[in-house]
């Protein structure tokens, strides 16, 4: 079965940080360009960071610019964020997503790979 599975959401208080994970089983996520996408309440998805296939250049949304950082570990079949001084408007599920194609880091770019997503809560 082809699949990714986030993991490494919880509950942080403002200034704390955590560390995301998008594990991809049946597949190899080293020939794709990865995604990690911010679901907040109430709000459309949106991008926040990825990493392309061809050369491994990342992106990152200017909401998170500077304190986040994203990574691929090839032997592990995974991709991490690190996300530092977090606060409440980071807030929200996050979603990792695989795609061959993708031009940019928007959810419509990544049509195909998706996880469930790991949900993110940063209060005090």
């Amino acid at each position: 079965q082809l699949q990714l599975v986030e993991s490494g959401g919880g509950l942080v208080q403002p200034g704390g940080s955590l560390r995301l994970s998008c594990a991809a089983s049946g597949f190899t996520l080293e020939p794709y360009t990865i995604g990690w996408f911010q679901q907040a309440p109430g709000k459309e998805r949106e991008g926040v960071s990825c990493i392309t296939r061809a050369d491994g250049s990342t992106l990152y949304a200017d909401s998170v610019k500077g304190r986040s950082t994203i990574a691929r570990d090839n032997a592990k079949n995974t991709v991490y964020l690190q996300m530092n001084s977090l606060n409440p408007k980071d807030t929200g599920v996050y979603f990792c997503a695989a795609d061959w194609a993708a031009r940019d880091c928007s959810p419509l770019a990544f049509a195909g790979y998706w996880g469930q997503g790991t949900q993110v809560a940063v209060s005090s």
